[in-house]
């Protein structure tokens, strides 16, 4: 049986052996700056040059028309003919504008197939342009792409690695339109927390004060406000600026992150088991088949048979081993678990058991 690794246990034994190292935190590591954020963009565009790993025309008539209107853009007229070509592949184009981006710098921009073709790899996209939701155009994308992943095959045999339908350009857009942000006119800015909680903002809005009387109030467990004190002489982008590099100690609640497709689970320092006691056991039944072919005797009206012949196992673990678990530490708790060897699967069925029992003093996030 799969038991709880010891090197799954050495690491909730050092996390929770330094807690005093990781206790302080700068504001700006867990806090965003109102109306400072990124910007979502999107496109649509082809990629040319592909080794006929395009899509087919007929299955794509979008491809087709978007052929089309480009041909005739570049005065090329193909209107009534049947192309045929499988070296043109129409795709979605995303990227991300960071804050403050001025027109003329570069961003990065991510191309996915939108036809049946199989590969981008080779191809050029060409020059597309980005839009926000509000219909405008911020960007224009245009280069070759870069494909992470690859696909050879023969007649008897085919071998994949990654995706081949999903294509990056590293600094593939320019800006053209830039966004406006009116921060240095404001007479205060909040800040956000990227987990909101009330002790967290509470010792945000504190530790501010600390520094900067009255600079700082909490509004909610996710926001503090921030403005310049009369014993502050600059602005509320100084301020901002000054408050970021203050330390303080940030407050979690206890969670348990369960993740069942992968068997994962992650547990923070917080979470504590009332005494409860543990029964776990384990059924494995095997199941082989190994049929045996039975032939006549030479010269004989007998016929060919196959006999079946099945084998079933059954393992019961040698019975349920019990055991008391108290968790008044992630260090006592993980031992106390450890010492069933259960495999992480199991330990995600118990963890939910104990939350059901009312002994997990923790939420559960299922995954």
């Amino acid at each position: 049986m799969y038991r709880l690794s010891a090197s799954f246990l050495a690491l909730a034994l050092a996390f929770v052996g330094a807690p005093q190292a990781m206790a302080q935190t700068r504001i700006k590591d867990i806090v965003d700056v109102e109306n400072v954020r990124e910007n979502q963009l999107v496109g649509y565009g082809l990629v040319v040059g592909l080794a006929g790993t395009g899509d087919r025309i007929r299955n794509a008539p979008f491809t087709e028309e978007s052929m089309q209107s480009m041909l005739e853009r570049m005065g090329v007229n193909i209107r009534g003919t049947q192309m045929r070509t499988q070296n043109v592949a129409a795709v979605s184009i995303t990227a991300t504008m960071p804050p403050f981006s001025r027109a003329g710098s570069r961003i990065d921009v991510q191309v996915s197939a939108l036809g049946d073709a199989t590969s981008l790899q080779g191809g050029t996209l060409i020059a597309s342009s980005l839009r926000a939701l509000d219909g405008e155009i911020y960007a224009v994308a245009q280069g070759p792409v870069a494909v992470s992943g690859f696909r050879a095959q023969g007649a008897a045999a085919n071998v994949s690695r990654g995706v081949t339908t999903s294509a990056r350009i590293a600094g593939g857009a320019i800006v053209e339109r830039e966004v406006p942000y009116q921060l240095r006119s404001a007479n205060s800015l909040k800040l956000a927390l990227k987990n909101p909680d009330f002790s967290t903002a509470d010792r945000i809005a504190r530790a501010i004060n600390g520094r900067y009387p009255g600079a700082a109030q909490m509004l909610d467990p996710a926001t503090v406000e921030v403005r310049p004190s009369s014993q502050f002489a600059g602005s509320v982008i100084d301020l901002v600026t000054q408050v970021g590099d203050l330390e303080v100690k940030v407050d979690q609640p206890a969670k348990v992150v369960i993740n069942e497709a992968s068997g994962t689970v992650v547990m923070n320092s917080d979470v504590r088991i009332t005494p409860v006691a543990i029964a776990q056991g384990g059924l494995t039944i095997s199941v082989t088949e190994a049929p045996q072919v039975s032939q006549p005797a030479p010269f004989s009206q007998g016929q060919t048979t196959v006999v079946p012949r099945t084998q079933v196992q059954v393992n019961d673990g040698n019975g349920a081993s019990l055991a008391v678990i108290n968790g008044p530490s992630l260090k006592a708790l993980v031992s106390g678990l450890n010492t069933l060897g259960v495999s992480p699967r199991d330990l995600i069925t118990i963890l939910q058991a104990i939350k059901t029992a009312g002994a997990l003093q923790a939420e559960i996030e299922v995954q």
